[in-house]
This record gives C-alpha cells, sequence and structure tokens, in this order.
C-alpha cells in the first residue's frame, strides 16, 4: 500500500439524458437519476453507486483481512440495502443493511469466518466514512462436497 493520504479524483458530464462518469484510465460510467426520482432506472444512479462501493469495499475489505488471517474460504458474495430517507428536512441514507454470504469447507471454519466479517465490516473505508447506520447481518453456508 501507498502511503497516506490518497487521493481519486472523478469528472461527471452532464449530457442530455444522463451523466458520465470518468476517471483516469477506467471505463466511462453513464448514470441518471433512479426512478423513484424519474429516471428510467435503466442506468446506475448515485445512490445505487454509492450501495455498490459498500458491497465493494466489504468484499475487499475482507479479501484482505482473509489473507492476513490466512483464512482460506470458497465463495462470498454480499448484498447491501440501503434506506433512503427524509430526516430533519434532509434527504440522506439512515440505515445501510450488509448482507454477506461466506462458504467454507467446514463447521470448524464458522467461528472464525464470523470474527473476520465483523472485522471485515469494521473496517471498511466507505462504511466508516458514512453516517448512516451500518448493520451486518452475516450467513455462512457449507461447500456441497463434490
Amino acid at each position: 500500500m501507498q502511503p497516506l493520504p490518497h487521493h481519486y479524483v472523478v469528472t461527471a458530464t452532464m449530457l442530455t439524458d444522463r451523466i458520465d462518469v470518468s476517471a483516469a484510465g477506467l471505463p466511462i460510467i453513464e448514470t441518471e437519476p433512479p426512478a423513484e426520482f424519474g429516471g428510467s432506472g435503466e442506468r446506475w444512479s448515485p445512490e445505487t453507486l454509492l450501495i455498490a462501493a459498500v458491497a465493494d469495499c466489504f468484499l475487499l475489505t475482507f479479501k484482505a483481512v482473509a489473507r492476513a488471517s490466512k483464512f482460506e474460504f470458497d465463495e462470498i458474495q454480499c448484498e447491501v440495502e440501503g434506506t433512503l430517507d427524509r430526516v430533519d428536512g434532509i434527504t440522506k441514507f439512515t440505515k445501510i443493511m450488509v448482507r454477506p454470504t461466506l462458504v467454507v469447507r467446514s463447521d470448524e471454519l464458522i467461528e472464525t469466518a464470523t470474527k473476520l466479517l465483523i472485522k471485515s465490516e469494521k473496517n471498511c473505508l466507505v462504511s466508516n466514512s458514512l453516517s448512516a447506520e451500518i448493520a451486518l447481518k452475516p450467513k455462512i453456508k457449507l461447500a456441497l462436497a463434490g
């Protein structure tokens, strides 16, 4: 890892019916308002991008935590649900539910897996940067013998 602070630059360009979000060396992401705010619901929105950032960061954090702990797993998936509400006249995310599903090979790994999932939630830099309540609801499954 490079020393902190890190800086990230993104440019948003409004076109007729969409916004193009770009950063050096990365593909352009076309966005628009979500359907709830009059968009078509066919492109990413700031709301879905923010919730995706939580899911992505959680998985990347888990990967780093698992590697540092020499913890082996078969698969992990993370569903994240954000609740947008109005509080004191301000529209904001009030709660973000993080629902990872981790697949491991034996019962003996479940306790360690749970601890690593909790540690990952506590260390996710995107979640730590938000004011919304973050709740973790992990699920651990055993890999099917095959």
